[in-house]
């Protein structure tokens, strides 16, 4: 398969998903499951952020790719990034037309191939990407992809990666993103990454009975089934 067609079949994947029933649901954050999954992931991230810029975040310059209708992006304002410096690429239009009139004016969105943004080398200090390598199939267009962060990232700079790790027998479209294969895809980078969030069916369950029940499962490391990695590109290259 070529990469567009690649990118054609992902756009077509997530329409199948997205005309599941009760799909929106399943994912909203007032859910408990969900709630608790956002502020396990949103503590390692601030740790990290907290102890690798201590002078604050205003100043960074952010891309996320598959920003989807932008909650991430909101997030990260909440953290203190400058609207001005973050932006957002997402392939499907219809999420991008959904996360336009929730963030900043001054906050850019690109729509289409993130691989093709016209960005400048060395440009950015972060790139944050959040089960996007997992939705990708193709393993020239992962590799692509990877080429442009790497390119896109100052010296120094890191890429934020949250992905799933196993495969989800239920769901053909996605592919879990092994660390072997991250090691793979940036493999200058300084690596460092966390176990994170409970399984999502075992969630579910677990807080169908009582919330506090994903505190005592999610103790087990084993039990987590994504990763949040952090990929720090070197200060100089050979």
């Amino acid at each position: 398969m070529s990469e567009y067609q690649e990118l054609r079949a992902i756009e077509a994947r997530y329409a199948r998903r997205a005309a599941q029933p009760g799909l929106q649901d399943r994912y909203s954050p007032l859910r408990p499951e969900v709630n608790r999954l956002l502020q396990e992931r949103q503590r390692a991230l601030v740790r990290w952020l907290a102890a690798r810029y201590p002078q604050g975040v205003a100043d960074l310059r952010l891309l996320e790719v598959g920003c989807g209708a932008g909650g991430n992006l909101l997030e990260l304002l909440q953290l203190g990034f400058a609207p001005g410096h973050l932006a957002g690429a997402e392939l499907l239009p219809e999420r991008l037309a959904l996360a336009r009139p929730r963030l900043p004016a001054a906050l850019s969105l690109h729509a289409g191939d993130a691989c093709a943004l016209p960005l400048n080398p060395a440009s950015l200090d972060l790139v944050l990407t959040s089960t996007v390598f997992s939705s990708i199939l193709d393993a020239g267009l992962q590799q692509r992809l990877a080429q442009a962060i790497r390119g896109w990232l100052k010296p120094g700079g890191a890429l934020i990666c949250y992905d799933f790790v196993v495969d989800n027998p239920r769901n053909p479209d996605v592919r879990g993103l092994r660390l072997r294969r991250l090691r793979e895809l940036f493999p200058d980078a300084e690596l460092r990454s966390q176990r994170v969030t409970l399984a999502p069916p075992l969630a579910r369950g677990l807080c169908r009975v009582h919330p506090a029940l994903y505190g005592l499962a999610n103790a087990l490391p084993w039990l987590r089934t994504h990763r949040l990695s952090f990929l720090v590109k070197p200060e100089t290259s050979a």
